[in-house]
């Protein structure tokens, strides 16, 4: 079995290490980093998975994030290591993180990424909602996870800055229950429906939110 828990400052390094493997070099200097630089994550959204031997294989973050004055998650990275793509291992960690969003009252989501393949997760092309230059407009792409959260949202994605939102996310993050909520599911390929994952451009198992 396969197990998927929020990361914990343990995973740190291996996490990191993923990201470094699965892009290019430079990959902080990206738009997102701008919205992400110096705001703490959403801790019990930032998901690790490991294989059986207790190899990370997949993570994927969100930070928080504001459109004029509305509050929307935004997801990336997402990556997975490349001896495992295309097993559906992204998925996986889509699934439980969204999941895990809707249960805790998030509304909306954001994400840089390929329409083609974040449409599966519910995704969309964003009118009206512009991330940091030199982002292609095309690849803004969102999911309501309430209806209606991204009805007449638009403007310009900008970083959170709220106090008391800053607070408790770093407050949550040095929670003693992080790492606690764990799940184990299985490869994709031994799922008792049989089905298959999908397949598609490297950008379908990761997405720098960029």
């Amino acid at each position: 079995m396969y197990e998927i828990c929020p990361e914990t400052p343990a995973d740190e390094y291996e996490v990191e290490a993923l990201y470094d493997l699965c892009f290019a070099p430079g990959r902080t200097a990206l738009s997102s980093y701008r919205l992400r630089e110096g705001v703490p994550r959403v801790a019990d959204l930032c998901l690790v998975l490991r294989d059986p031997g207790g190899n990370v294989m997949a993570a994927i973050r969100f930070w928080p994030a504001r459109v004029g004055d509305h509050s929307v998650l935004l997801l990336g990275p997402i990556a997975v290591h490349p001896t495992a793509q295309g097993e559906g291992l992204g998925g996986l960690l889509m699934r439980d993180s969204l999941t895990r969003a809707r249960r805790m009252g998030w509304g909306r989501v954001l994400l840089v990424g390929d329409e083609p393949y974040y449409s599966r997760f519910g995704f969309h092309k964003l009118d009206g909602v512009e991330m940091p230059p030199p982002t292609n407009p095309d690849r803004v792409l969102g999911l309501e996870l309430r209806t209606g959260a991204w009805v007449d949202v638009t403007g310009l994605v900008t970083r959170e800055e709220t106090p008391e939102i800053l607070a408790g996310l770093a407050e949550l993050a040095s929670a003693s229950h992080i790492g606690s909520d764990c799940t184990e599911v299985q490869h994709p390929r031994e799922a008792p429906n049989g089905a298959q994952p999908a397949t598609g451009s490297a950008a379908d198992q990761r997405s720098d939110g960029s």
